[in-house]
Order: C-alpha cells, then structure tokens, then sequence
C-alpha cells in the first residue's frame, strides 16, 4: 500500500486511475482544463481534488492555478498523466517540484515519432524510414518526397489525428495546402515511409526497467484505412494459449523497443505491424500510457489487469503485485459510430449488454450533440461496447449484430437538410404530421 504521506499530482482525469486512486485511499489533485469541464463526461469525484487550469497543457498555467489553489507548498510524490499530449509538461513538472516523473528526455522520445524512430531503428529494429517536414504551412514547392508512398502525420500527434497518405509531391502539396487553409494547430510533421500489413497493439507494464506484463492485440484493420473508409473501429486481444505464435513473433521487438526507449516504470502503448506473408514485425509507435478506447476495459477482462492502478503504482515507484489470469475465449471492443446530423436518440448502455457477448457499454454524446460528416480521428464515434465470444469468428459476427442493431435504433437529425427533407425524416419516424392544415375543412 502506498504511504499515508503519498501525495500524487494528476493532469488530466483518467476514470482508472481515479478508481485506483480510491482504492489506496489516496487524495490526488487533479488538474483539468476548459475541454473537461465543458465536455462533462468525465467527474472527479472526492477524494480527489479538482484544480482548473485555462491551459493544463502548460507548466505555468498550471504551477499558478496550484498556487492560487493553496498547493504551494505541498510536496507531492509523483506527476502522473494519462493524456498523450501533457507527458511532456510532466516530465517537466516533476523536475519543478521535486517529484518523481517520467524523465523528461524519455517523455520527448515518446512525444515526437521521429526521434522515436530514429531511436528505435538505432537499436537494430525495423522500422519505417521518416523524414522531418519543419512547417507544413511553408513547405518547399521543390520538396523530395524520399518514399514512394508515406504517411503524413503530424510529429507529435495521437490518435491517427490529420494523417493521410501521400503519393508523391503533388499529393503532398495538396495536403499541406489544404492544412494551411484550415489553419490547424499542428505544423511539424513527420513523412513515414507506407508500411503494410495487419496493424497490432501491445499494452503493458514497466517497473524499475522490466517489462512485467504486456497483452499483445490487433485492429481490425490499420487505423488509417477504418478512418479512409469511415468504418467502425474494431480491436480484439489474442489469447496466448490458442494464438502463442503472435507473442513469439512480437516478442524481441517489444522488450527491445521499450528498451530503447528507456521507459523505466509506467504503462505503455505500443503499435506495430505484422506481414502475414512473411511473419515479420515492424516497430510503427509507442506511447507511455495507457491504450485509448476501451483498451484498459479489454486488457481487464482478458487478462484480469488493471492499467489504472499499475500506472498509480508506477507513479509511486512500487512495483504493481499482479494477478494476471487468461480468459478463455476471444475479447474486443467496437466503436458505436456517428451519423452526420444531431443526436437525438440512441440505446443506452443497459440496453447494450442485453445484447449476446456485450459485457460493457459506453455511450459518450449527449442527445443534442452535433456530430459531423468527417472522422477526423480515432476518438470519433457515439460510444463503445466491449465484446466477449468463444473465438474471433463469432467475436466479428457479434460485432456486426451489435452494430446492425444499434444502428437500427439510431435517431439523427440529418445534417443539411431542408425544411422539406426534415418534415420527410419527421414522416418516417411513424410520429404525427406537419401537414399544411387550412381551417375549416
């Protein structure tokens, strides 16, 4: 157990964490930011202590809201964060206030994919060759495209954010002009030589430098397609029993990247991808924290490992006491997709694990939500469900009910329409007329 003196610094609220920080009996100070507290889906619930920052990502904005908030002298043991984009401020903010962090040149090599490439394919490993594009705002018209096929990404991006694939100069100036007009946020890229093949994940644990657990995964197809093709996102975990072959064929390049990468105690994400045609494993990225979507949901029950509370252990230096216990059979998640158009109505999560194989669902919008005609990434979507099955086949018939079924209850304002089109939805509803009544008749 964690000493009564531990005093652990979240930035950002991680619903897992929090559940593991209850469990201890710990009260950590959570920072969150205007995103969360306007989003409202994620509560931060006593013991824990909210502290609001305008700008959680910056180390000032958040050293000052602490002092305003009465934590100026506290000593905290540990930063903590589960957000992709703030490992970098707490590496920094650990070194500010005398707590243990990621180390901060190990938090930019897990931030920026080309330093991580480079490291990785320092250390021997295949990987894809990448090239750095400074601004893609103000990209040379005369620019070699080193490949003959890349992916364009920004450097330090997550969640297959604004990533395309280009073929060739052209394709590459249209995209870059295309950001300009848009005016995104990101302008470093990153141009990744294309790699083929099924797209694999690998969840795991670090204490004190080894690698005490990780449960090997795939996609149902590589993030980028599900995205090309506004398909709903699909991952399931192998079972180390009946599919041991993928964990001898992932094995070596996972403990060597972490390696690498010089991850010392934390959890991590891993990517990679496998060619089924020659058995090979290619390093594609990593982070250090915990999978997104319904990953720590999938790494539970398949496994009987908390992600949340290894990443609080972590945190604290402690080595995590697991009990890790194989399911039998087949456990994955699928993404409940969005329509164009406002939310009005859709089955709730009780309703959901009604459903064969549905052990868990989330539903993430709120009636009333605008949802848009583009996936613009992986966090796109209505909710999730988590599914169980007695083997992959089933897994992916399930998956397609459940979505048939959802989608059937689905209720949408369709976005664009005219006041014709919506009085022809509202027709089809089965719902009482807007007829052009005249009185009198």
């Amino acid at each position: 157990m964690p000493a009564e003196s531990d005093s652990l610094l979240l930035l950002s609220p991680d619903r897992y964490v929090l559940r593991a920080c209850r469990r201890l009996g710990l009260a950590p100070v959570v920072i969150y930011g205007g995103y969360h507290r306007d989003n409202g889906l994620q509560t931060i619930a006593p013991p824990a202590i909210p502290v609001f920052c305008e700008s959680h990502r910056s180390p000032e904005a958040i050293l000052t809201a602490l002092h305003r908030a009465g934590f100026a002298d506290r000593q905290f043991t540990a930063v903590q964060t589960t957000n992709e984009y703030l490992l970098v401020t707490a590496a920094i903010l650990g070194r500010a206030l005398g707590a243990r962090a990621i180390d901060p040149g190990t938090a930019v090599r897990f931030r920026d994919k080309y330093l991580q490439k480079q490291r990785v394919r320092d250390a021997g490993l295949t990987t894809a060759r990448a090239a750095v594009i400074e601004d893609i705002f103000a990209i040379d018209r005369d620019f070699t495209v080193p490949f003959d096929r890349a992916v364009l990404k920004p450097i330090t991006g997550a969640g297959t954010e604004t990533t395309s694939v280009v073929d060739g100069l052209a394709d590459l100036l249209a995209a870059a002009d295309g950001y300009r007009r848009r005016r995104i946020a990101s302008r470093t890229f990153v141009l990744e030589e294309f790699v083929a093949g099924d797209e694999w994940t690998a969840d795991g644990i670090v204490s004190g430098g080894e690698l005490l657990f990780y449960g090997l995964g795939r996609y149902d197809q590589p993030c980028l397609s599900t995205l090309q093709s506004r398909s709903a996102l699909r991952m399931r975990k192998f079972d180390p029993q009946t599919e041991g072959w993928t964990y001898s064929a992932a094995d070596d390049t996972i403990r060597r990247a972490i390696s690498a990468l010089g991850l010392e105690d934390g959890v991590f994400h891993m990517e990679l991808f496998h060619d089924p045609a020659t058995g090979s494993v290619t390093f594609s990225e990593c982070a250090a924290r915990r999978g997104g979507a319904l990953t720590a949901e999938e790494i539970l029950a398949k496994f009987n490992v908390d992600l949340g509370d290894a990443a609080v252990q972590c945190a604290l230096g402690r080595r995590p006491e697991l009990d890790v216990r194989v399911r039998p059979g087949t456990v994955g998640s699928v993404y409940l997709p969005s329509r164009p158009g406002v939310l009005v109505r859709c089955p709730s999560p009780a309703e959901l694990t009604e459903l064969p194989g549905v052990e868990f669902a989330r539903i993430e919008l709120p009636f009333g939500a605008q949802m848009g005609a583009s996936v613009d990434s992986t966090t796109t979507r209505i909710g999730m469900v988590l599914l169980t099955a007695d083997d992959p086949e089933e897994l992916e018939r399930r998956s397609v009910e459940v979505l048939r079924w959802f989608d059937e209850r689905l209720v949408v304002v369709p976005a664009g329409a005219t006041t014709a089109g919506l009085r022809e939805w509202h027709r089809g509803l089965g719902s009482y007329e807007f007829a052009d009544a005249a009185y009198g008749e």
